[in-house]
């Protein structure tokens, strides 16, 4: 913790990475254990859900019944301290891999959703937007049976049903403006982040003194590739999470070990409050 403390002490202009582990004290399951391994089924890949309608029929069966908890979670603790951190100027950039918006709600403006936003689903063809909400009142009228079934809630809205979600009579939403596929607003496993999106992110991360990650393992590419810039250019870098990350052997500072083993959410307040 005094490691920690004096890297805050020392760093002013912080490039922050997110990740599962800052919202699963909001009750979000996360997909990987402490260890880094996959404790959850795999989600969707973006090939499958472009390419077979049954993948879409599993993804929106079982984001139907998972939606209305992952919907309802509310910001903790660390989603607020962070905000409060960036109220104190000392943010230059929050990127979070998360796609709940639990850190806009907290009150984060300087945020990049890296993987986007399972609040708004586009369509592939035209473009066309639509709120989440919209789409899941389409799905519960149109697919009442699935109603009856007890979900067991998973990561990102998902929710296991036990195999219910392969029935073939199962409808999904199409586009209001040309009846093209709808998609979640998030960047799917096998898609890429949007290239404008990384790009003003590593702008922020020249202007960070240092690098912190919350909450996050660090194992999916999309966000590591700014932690392996920092260490590549020299900068101070510490973590807040429970179990391992891919960088582990990179959080120093003034030749100390800068990283705390921990929930976020129960010590992100008391650490900041500490600088």
């Amino acid at each position: 913790m005094s490691a920690l403390q004096q890297f805050l002490q020392d760093c002013s202009r912080l490039f922050i990475i997110t990740g599962a582990g800052c919202s699963a004290p909001s009750g979000i399951r996360t997909y990987r254990a402490d260890s880094g391994e996959w404790q959850a089924p795999q989600p969707v890949q973006h090939q499958d859900f472009v390419r077979s309608e049954v993948a879409r029929r599993r993804y929106w069966a079982r984001s139907m019944r998972g939606w209305p908890h992952f919907a309802a979670a509310q910001p903790n603790a660390a989603h607020r301290a962070l905000a409060a951190l960036e109220a104190q100027g000392r943010v230059v950039s929050l990127v979070t891999q998360n796609v709940d918006g639990l850190h806009q709600r907290a009150g984060q403006t300087r945020l990049i959703e890296l993987h986007g936003t399972l609040s708004q689903v586009v369509c592939i063809e035209c473009g066309h937007q639509v709120a989440r909400a919209r789409v899941q009142t389409w799905l519960e009228t149109h697919n009442p049976a699935l109603l009856a079934l007890p979900p067991q809630p998973g990561p990102d809205g998902d929710a296991d049903l036990g195999g219910a979600e392969d029935a073939a009579d199962i409808q999904i939403p199409q586009c209001p403006n040309c009846s093209g596929i709808l998609k979640p607003d998030v960047v799917f496993y096998g898609d890429c982040v949007p290239r404008p999106r990384v790009a003003d992110a590593f702008a922020a991360l020249q202007q960070a003194d240092g690098l912190l990650v919350i909450g996050s393992s660090l194992m999916v590419y999309s966000s590591f590739r700014f932690a392996r810039t920092a260490f590549e250019l020299g900068m101070p870098m510490a973590a807040v999470n429970l179990g391992v990350t891919r960088a582990d052997d990179w959080y120093r500072h003034q030749g100390r070990l800068c990283k705390l083993d921990a929930d976020c959410a129960m010590v992100l307040p008391s650490l900041f409050a500490g600088i």
